[in-house]
């Protein structure tokens, strides 16, 4: 018997593999867009995190015809009013690579008062049918932006360098969080459990 097939919608190597890894233990084949020689891209016009997530998952859902999950999340700096938030990959005004976006927050960091440091990571994860029908759920983590970096940069992930967890005293990232730690701080990984049951009931798995 053929497994079902979910789509992931991502063209971010980084969240393709987090969410093949947290979806894993479902009874699915996991397909990426380059799996299905989709190379559309949907430009991101939401006001917000679940807006973007819907129509990514929405489009390519109906696109490929399969059932599909889409994410869409940021960076919110309280000392910022909560920015880069929706904007983050396109903080500087366009599409700008890993570095350029370490490099600016290398910059935003220095600067930020030492009282005011707080940050988190938000992510909404919508999964669509083809028919149009759509669901979505969010996860968050909170932090700190610390002053330096980590010493090695995840690709895909340029701010989670800058992301410091005070209460397990790590940064935020793949190297330094143990198995049970990323499911308790991952924002991504959060927002997946809650849209499992969903999954499950619609793949009747």
């Amino acid at each position: 018997m053929n497994k079902k097939k979910l789509l992931i919608a991502t063209t971010n190597k980084g969240k393709l593999n987090e969410l093949k890894q947290f979806l894993s233990d479902l009874p699915v084949e996991l397909v990426s867009l380059s799996d299905i020689g989709i190379t559309d891209d949907i430009e991101e016009t939401g006001e917000t995190y679940k807006e973007n997530s819907q129509k990514k998952a929405l489009f390519y859902a109906k696109k490929s015809g399969l059932t599909a999950i889409a994410d869409d999340g940021g960076l919110e700096i309280a000392a910022l009013g909560g920015a880069p938030g929706v904007k983050s990959r396109r903080w500087l005004g366009h599409e700008a690579s890993d570095e350029v976006l370490l490099d600016h927050l290398a910059n935003v960091a220095k600067n930020l008062p030492s009282n005011n440091r707080k940050a988190r990571f938000k992510a909404v994860i919508s999964f669509a049918l083809p028919n149009g029908k759509v669901w979505s759920k969010g996860g968050e983590v909170e932090g700190i932006i610390a002053k330096e970096p980590h010493v090695r940069y995840l690709k895909g992930y340029p701010y989670r360098s800058f992301f410091y967890l005070p209460k397990i005293k790590k940064y935020y990232h793949e190297s330094e969080l143990s198995e049970d730690e990323q499911k308790l701080y991952n924002h991504r990984y959060k927002a997946i459990q809650k849209l499992k049951p969903i999954i499950q009931e619609f793949l009747d798995l």
